[in-house]
């Protein structure tokens, strides 16, 4: 009986909430121990969010923190075991007693990644961070390209139609970038945006992020994980993060939970602003729009170029042989550093010297200025430019 009394009081309340807001109330799951600042700091988090955000209701997964009887709770044995708080998230997402849920740690299987969400100190807009934890694929460059593919669709959850792209100027960055525009010439919508500095194009540097110049950047998790801990904890001196939405809800092919991660360092206001994303995300139904941007990616050929992307091995007994030296006085710009040997190597096989360098923006060909237009020619018949 007590149970059913139960259920009816959560059905009563949904409707006071829909006549109040005109949409339904989103009930987003919180785990309430494993944070270094304490259970009181998540519980003070949940409140700030329900203060600040109309229609969120967070539900505290865990033992219940002494003074905080006002939050809806699903309780847990009185030990800080996160393996059974994430066993009671689990079950209340598939149970549908919530929509999302907000962790401080989850073990995605292989594909699944989350997009983090910042905000960028020089304009204080925000911009998506793609990605920042799990990995969307076991290859680097790969991860990358779906990332932004990922990242997009979670700005489009948000409300940004057309969000812009920009990719991190880090290893892989132009060979994500000729895969994207790839995708594009086959017809998938991506908009570049651009880099605040005089030369501009959708390769990002550090200026590009203080800036918040684009709406999704694109870069490796690694990377990403640590970017969202510099921009969320840069005025505190790293033992409390205070700024953005934290690091984001899940997403992936078939993926269908929104489950979003913060830190064990993450402060009340993060945690705030992590559920208010969360119940954003999860009202725009995110894994629905993930798969239409897969789909379209998909369409546009997203499977050839990400085979593309992997490393041709030399055919058994293939030797590549050194042309003669002779001076360089050209260089070839655009080049992922994680390719560049491999493009010296494939315009030695068509009988040009060149050279790999580092320049001030990242890797270079040199090459003799009599070669430039046929080393440039074989370069991109080859698929490096």
């Amino acid at each position: 009986m007590s149970e059913m009394k139960r259920m009816v009081g959560e059905i009563l309340t949904e409707i006071v909430e829909l006549a109040k807001s005109g949409a339904p109330r989103r009930r987003i799951g919180l785990m309430a121990r494993g944070s270094e600042l304490g259970p009181e700091e998540m519980a003070m988090g949940a409140r700030l969010a329900q203060r600040e955000t109309p229609g969120l209701a967070v539900v505290m997964i865990g033992p219940r923190t002494p003074g905080y009887d006002d939050l809806e709770w699903i309780e847990t044995e009185e030990t800080d075991c996160e393996a059974r708080i994430a066993e009671a998230m689990e079950k209340a997402l598939k149970e549908k007693r919530i929509d999302g849920a907000v962790a401080l740690h989850y073990p995605f299987p292989l594909g699944v990644t989350t997009i983090g969400r910042v905000v960028t100190p020089g304009k204080g807009r925000d911009m998506l961070v793609a990605s920042t934890t799990g990995s969307s694929s076991s290859h680097r460059t790969e991860a990358m390209v779906l990332n932004a593919v990922l990242g997009v669709a979670v700005a489009k959850a948000l409300g940004k139609e057309d969000p812009t792209v920009g990719i991190l100027n880090v290893e892989g960055a132009q060979t994500v970038f000729r895969a994207l525009s790839q995708l594009r010439e086959n017809g998938y919508k991506v908009t570049y945006g651009e880099s605040v500095r005089k030369d501009g194009g959708a390769i990002l540097r550090g200026n590009d992020l203080l800036a918040g110049a684009v709406d999704v950047c694109v870069t490796d998790t690694l990377t990403g994980n640590v970017l969202m801990k510099l921009f969320s904890s840069f005025t505190t001196g790293g033992a409390y993060e205070s700024a953005g939405w934290g690091y984001g809800p899940s997403v992936g092919e078939g993926w269908p939970h929104v489950i979003s991660i913060i830190s064990r360092a993450s402060g009340a206001p993060v945690i705030a602003r992590a559920l208010a994303f969360t119940a954003a995300v999860a009202a725009s139904n995110l894994p629905s729009l993930v798969q239409k941007e897969l789909k379209s990616a998909r369409e546009a050929g997203l499977e050839t170029v990400l085979l593309g992307m992997r490393k041709k091995p030399l055919a058994d007994g293939e030797k590549i042989e050194r042309p003669a030296a002779e001076p360089t006085d050209e260089e070839i710009h655009g080049i992922d550093v994680l390719n560049i040997e491999e493009a010296v190597q494939e315009l030695w096989k068509a009988g040009i010297y060149a050279e790999s360098a580092m320049g001030c923006t990242g890797p270079v060909i040199k090459i003799s200025g009599k070669n430039l237009e046929m080393a440039e020619n074989c370069l991109k018949q080859a698929g490096y430019l």
